[in-house]
């Protein structure tokens, strides 16, 4: 749909409906990591609709594929809200996990935490223990992911890629670049910082936030925005030193320009805020305050609602502007007199003596990425004036579309000819994305981006199949010390990266030499993890079917609840999974719900992942099993597994309990709402479409239902009288919500959860003594 999910949900240009779709492939998934938006509802709704025909065995549910090289930007949840496009948050069906909202809850309270005291302490270790867990309990069941690695130490895929001639580029460790800045370039430095982060009340962004009530009432939150607003621009501004001298040069001009803009209004008595209008950039052209004010009327604004007089503010606001202003102008004054720049310097004599050394770069192709157009527009004037360079292009928003055929044919090595015009790429974050500039392995990351996952696309462009390049070097600039000071911006950067690497096992260091790789050994391929595992054990599977095809049908077709019982003394298990003199069960578990291994002693029962229950149930063909003791504890170890299943799977699947305890408040509050009005109405239409939605309810299905009907709730306050009397208006409100997030057709409202059934269990007891008996016993 190319974005348009409107369109499928409206029935627009000959799309067909939600419900005729059976597979939903969604590119860059990543950009639905955030359940608040239009577009997750949208795509939620399509995901989540049932199939209009079951044309198959596998029933009504869509088959719902996200794709993404990057799923997580910054927090859990991230993945939480990626898992709820295709899972239902209470009534989930990954292995091991029943409900993603309670194991999902404490994980994200424990990060939020770790994230309030990363000031204080060094927690990258215990962010670390956090993907550590959501990776083994989630992630590994419900993704496929082969990275290089993954293709490398498995012998077919190995032998493939070799037959057809593709080879992996490695990522280096990041080069290092830190600037060195004189004694007075580093004093301006540290005042500057000093005077942003401690002195500059950046007033201008805080007007709704010092109206007086009367008039700031209209506003929802006025003094958390005008805070958070004067927040993000402090931190803009400390990024725009580190980015380049210039472009903070720029910015600090800008901020006073427009403070005092501000103050002119003030002192005209005519203040004007319409944040949708640009008030700013129509005062830069040189727009008058009231020629602004009729702009306003043409586009529709009402005067009353833009224009204010100046005692309309708190007292305070105008000081706070006029000692801005103060401190603003004196900066620009000392940035007037700063005519070094070390990090251009550094990037010069790299450039010279590294960037494009044949030993490194056989290319001679360079790839440069900065945040800021105004540093990229220096860069490319000393490029091209100062150092006489005809061989750079410049790329942002504004002229991508245009140069796109210049990038594909200079640094798409897919292209059969390079045109060598250019040698030098300097771009924003547009091209982080959706482009390939492979035909270069040297990346300069001139500014680290606020969004860490944003440094791993950027060397995803040169990283890519089809490079001619056996390693890629990147290069960081990396925030001096008292940048770093203020905006942790190194710290988060490896924090949202550590994140990831944790829970998706990324395979290089993309950012700093500190990160840890988790699971993954950069310099050694034959370290494997859980998917190297798991492709050996495919590999085992289809060479079985190859080779000896009546064992695999024999082993295939081994009858439900299969028993044995096996010497713990001498199984190969005891190699990869100690056992104790205690006995031990194994108990593998399925139903409709899902599937799920056990592992049971006389103490207790605990779910296990697959690879760990391979690790017990993995025999050898000269194994024999051993009878079963009277006093086994076998019969009383699965009936302890039966009745965890049962507790957290079959119960889990009964959405109609009243009383639900795994409900955040926004699903409580609605549906205590409608069961309000099942109580009160007497309309049969009324009452069904309360139920319906109470079930997509209990079960999680959609992110922003509870949202709606809290918002509904919210405006009859919980009287009763109003209810009754709006009983029609509530049907059609009530109607518009079935119709927007229908998911079961009639016949498929029924739950039918089929009891469980054990498909295997072992037993293993610590004995010498060996039979031969056979392997297969039944119940």
């Amino acid at each position: 749909t190319n974005g348009s999910l409107y369109k499928i949900l409206e029935g627009r240009d000959q799309y067909k409906s939600k419900e005729e779709f059976d597979l939903i492939i969604v590119d860059e998934a990543h950009g639905f990591r955030s359940d608040s938006s239009g577009k997750y509802d949208e795509l939620q709704k399509i995901c989540k609709s049932q199939r209009r025909k079951d044309t198959t065995s596998c029933g009504t549910a869509k088959k719902v594929m996200l794709l993404s090289a990057t799923p997580l930007n910054n927090r859990p949840d991230d993945l939480l809200n990626l898992l709820l496009l295709f899972q239902n948050s209470q009534s989930c069906t990954i292995d091991g996990i029943p409900n993603l909202k309670a194991f999902f809850s404490p994980i994200i309270q424990e990060y939020n935490k770790l994230m309030r005291e990363r000031d204080k302490t060094d927690i990258t270790a215990k962010v670390d223990k956090i993907y550590d867990k959501i990776r083994n309990k989630v992630i590994d069941k419900v993704t496929v992911r082969r990275t290089r690695n993954n293709i490398e130490n498995d012998p077919d895929y190995l032998a493939d890629i070799n037959k057809q001639g593709i080879s992996f580029p490695k990522i280096l460790p990041p080069n290092e670049l830190t600037y060195i800045m004189d004694a007075d370039t580093s004093r301006r430095f540290y005042e500057t910082l000093k005077q942003l982060t401690e002195k500059i009340h950046f007033a201008r962004y805080r007007a709704i936030e010092f109206l007086k009530p009367q008039f700031r009432s209209k506003y929802k939150n006025a003094e958390h925005i005008g805070q958070s607003l004067a927040g993000i621009y402090r931190v803009h501004t400390v990024k725009r030193l580190e980015s380049s001298f210039y472009a903070f040069k720029k910015s600090l001009a800008t901020l006073l320009r427009i403070t005092n803009d501000m103050i002119k209004m003030f002192e005209e008595d005519k203040v004007i805020i319409a944040p949708d209008l640009k008030v700013k950039e129509l005062q830069a052209k040189g727009m008058e305050l009231d020629e602004i004010i009729e702009h306003a009327i043409t586009k529709g604004y009402l005067k009353e609602d833009i224009l204010y007089p100046a005692d309309a503010f708190e007292p305070i606001f105008l000081t706070m502007l006029q000692h801005d202003k103060k401190i603003l102008e004196h900066l620009n004054d000392e940035w007037a007199q700063e005519h070094d720049d070390p990090k251009y310097d550094l990037f010069s004599k790299k450039l010279n003596e590294e960037f494009f050394n044949t030993n490194i770069n056989h290319s001679g192709k360079l790839v440069l990425f900065s945040e800021s157009v105004d540093t990229l527009n220096y860069l490319y004037d000393r490029l091209t004036n100062e150092m006489q360079r005809s061989d750079v292009l410049m790329v942002s928003a504004a002229n991508r579309s245009k140069l796109t055929p210049d990038i594909r044919e200079n640094f798409d090595a897919n292209e059969a000819i390079d045109q060598k015009r250019y040698n030098i790429i300097i771009t924003t974050d547009v091209l982080a994305e959706g482009v390939n500039l492979h035909r270069s392995n040297v990346i300069i990351n001139y500014d680290s981006p606020w969004n860490a996952t944003r440094l791993m696309q950027r060397i995803g462009r040169v990283n890519r199949i089809g490079s001619k390049a056996k390693h890629i070097y990147n290069y960081m600039f990396y925030p001096s010390r008292q940048g770093d000071n203020e905006i942790q911006l190194y710290k988060n950067a490896l924090l949202k990266l550590q994140g990831f690497h944790s829970a998706f096992g990324e395979d290089a260091q993309i950012y700093s030499k500190e990160e840890i790789v988790r699971q993954f050994k950069m310099y050694d391929n034959t370290v494997k993890d859980n998917i190297d595992k798991k492709i050996a054990l495919l590999r085992e599977v289809r060479e079985l079917y190859n080779t000896n095809r009546k064992l695999y049908h024999k082993i295939k077709n081994l009858p439900m609840k299969t028993r044995l019982c096996r010497d713990a003394s001498t199984t190969k298990s005891v190699d990869c999974c100690p056992l104790s003199v205690d006995p031990k069960t194994i108990v593998f578990i399925s139903s409709d719900v899902k599937t799920e291994f056990y592992l049971a002693d006389d103490k207790g029962v605990q779910a296990i992942d697959f690879l760990e229950a391979i690790s017990y149930l993995k025999a050898t063909p000269q194994e024999k099993a051993i009878p079963f003791d009277k006093n086994t504890s076998h019969y009383n170890h699965v009936n302890k597994a039966l009745e965890l299943y049962t507790k957290e799977y079959v119960e889990a699947a009964d959405t109609t309990s009243a009383n639900r305890n795994d409900l955040d408040k926004s699903s409580l509050e609605a549906n205590k709402f409608l069961r309000t009005i099942m109580q009160i109405t007497t309309d049969d239409e009324l009452r069904k479409h309360c139920t319906t939605l109470i079930t997509y309810i209990n079960e999680g299905i959609y992110s922003q239902l509870p949202r709606h009907l809290k918002t509904l709730a919210r405006e009859y306050k919980n009287d009763r009288l109003k209810i009754k009397q709006d009983e029609y208006t509530l049907l059609r409100k009530i109607e518009t919500l079935i119709k927007e997030y229908h998911t079961y057709n009639n016949q498929q409202q029924t739950n039918h959860t089929t009891d469980p059934q054990i498909i295997i269990s072992e037993t293993f007891i610590m004995t010498t003594v060996n039979s031969q008996q056979s392997t297969e016993i039944k119940y």
